[in-house]
């Protein structure tokens, strides 16, 4: 079947010398991933391979034999001219472990339009603006909205998070935050993208985001900590 639809690269991974395999998340289907033979001989090399960098926005028209097998690209654009993601160190840095995230969380070939548009909103957001600091924890706890495991806020006045049901509560058993921890998570819960990035300083950012890890694995079965996380907090110490 042949399709046209914009897809966000979440990976791609080189394969034998010259070949690339390219997992992207598409409006149209979802998880897909993509032979691209040949993506390192050509003499359009660089321009083909800068469109599979992590968070790139393409326009494709694809052949999608939906075997479970790799699929195979006719036409590929840029959708979302970025100026900044991919050369700003900070924004690079945190694109790449986000991406990683990303391929971690999503494990189901199934059409999610409502993440995909967010994650398209949220990444045109990040490349217009230079006060980030705050992003990936805002995305990541946004993206829990569209995965299933989104925060019940309901009780948010009470004083302990517990991770396992995502509910506050008044007893601190289980697996749950400490207060401390928990104020910290309830004033990530109230961030916009917009909000004033000096919230939080650096330990708190980093507590957040070990939280936010160990949120994601406790509600997805078989989610890995990104290899990327090492640099992330160096990047961003």
């Amino acid at each position: 079947m042949l399709v046209k639809t914009k897809a966000i690269v979440i990976s791609s991974l080189k394969f034998q010398e010259k070949s690339l395999i390219v997992k992207c998340f598409t409006l149209s289907s979802g998880l897909k991933s993509y032979f691209v033979r040949d993506a390192f001989s050509s003499r359009k090399a660089s321009q083909k391979i800068a469109y599979f960098q992590p968070f790139s926005i393409i326009e494709i028209e694809a052949v999608h034999k939906n075997k479970g097998t790799l699929e195979n690209f006719k036409e590929i654009k840029t959708a979302v001219p970025f100026q900044s993601i991919h050369t700003d160190i900070f924004k690079s840095t945190m694109v790449m472990f986000l991406s990683e995230m990303l391929h971690h969380s999503i494990q189901e070939e199934e059409k999610n339009e409502q993440l995909f548009l967010f994650l398209e909103t949220a990444l045109t957001w990040l490349d217009h603006h230079d006060e980030i600091a705050n992003f990936h924890l805002i995305l990541l706890l946004e993206m829990t909205k569209y995965l299933g495991f989104y925060p019940d806020i309901s009780d948010i006045d009470f004083s302990f998070f517990e991770m396992n049901e995502g509910v506050f509560t008044l007893f601190q058993t289980g697996n749950i935050l400490s207060e401390y921890e928990t104020g910290l998570f309830k004033k990530l819960v109230d961030l916009k993208f917009d909000t004033n990035q000096k919230t939080f300083n650096v330990v708190e950012r980093q507590l957040l985001l070990k939280i936010l890890i160990d949120y994601y694995s406790l509600h997805l079965e078989g989610f890995k900590k990104p290899k990327s996380l090492d640099i992330l907090k160096e990047v961003f110490s």
